[in-house]
Order: C-alpha cells, then sequence, then structure tokens
C-alpha cells in the first residue's frame, strides 16, 4: 500500500473526527459522503436508504475516473449513476487502497479538507 495515501487518509481522517467524532472508518465515511451528495441534511435513514447512501458515494468518488457516470436525479431528489466501466480485479487490499483514495480526493477536491502540505 501506498504509505503516502495512508498517512492522507489518516489526515482526512483526523479532520472529520473533530467534526463528527472518534471511530470513522471507510464505511461510515462512504456513509457521510452519500448524506452530503443526498442533499437532503441529516436524518433518520433505514437499512436500505444507508445501503444506497453508501452507493451514492461509491459512484460520487469513483466518477472522476470514469467508472459511474452521474444521470439524474429521481423525483424523491436521490442521484442515479451509469456504470461506464468495470473497476479491474483487485484484491481486497487494493480496494481499500482505492477507496481511501478516492476519498481523498473527494474531500479535497471539494474543499472539505485541507491537506497539509507534507503530505
Amino acid at each position: 500500500m501506498d504509505h503516502k495515501i495512508e498517512l492522507k487518509f489518516r489526515e482526512v481522517v483526523k479532520d472529520l473526527e473533530e467534526k463528527f467524532g472518534e471511530g470513522l472508518d471507510v464505511d461510515s465515511i462512504l456513509l457521510l459522503i452519500g448524506v452530503q451528495e443526498l442533499g437532503q441534511g441529516y436524518r433518520k435513514f433505514s437499512k436500505d436508504e444507508k445501503m444506497n447512501l453508501m452507493h451514492i458515494a461509491i459512484c460520487t468518488i469513483l466518477e472522476p475516473w470514469g467508472i459511474y457516470r452521474f444521470e439524474k436525479n429521481d423525483e424523491d431528489g436521490w442521484p442515479h449513476f451509469e456504470k461506464i466501466q468495470s473497476i479491474p480485479a483487485i484484491n481486497s487490499r487494493q480496494q481499500e487502497h482505492l477507496m481511501k483514495e478516492a476519498i481523498i480526493n473527494y474531500f479535497v477536491t471539494n474543499g472539505l479538507v485541507k491537506l497539509s502540505e507534507d503530505n
């Protein structure tokens, strides 16, 4: 795993934990991204809605890499995406690395987290 990505990811987590509390992992961060992208603010979500929020997050963070493309919001305001290409077969460690790198990119690109110049 790229050590630099891991350091940047820890910095993103630290920043988010200051705002949302300790114990954030990749899945909880994906849920936060999904809520942000849905744009309806925080509320109680059902288990199915939480799964949909995580899907929205994954599509959103992989969109810049050409994996997904935003299509439209449905009548309830939920975003829908089209899968453009498949992610090449990678192992679970590589998947985690990909998610961490995409999460970093999402927060930095959207100006939600500022990383130190050291990373």
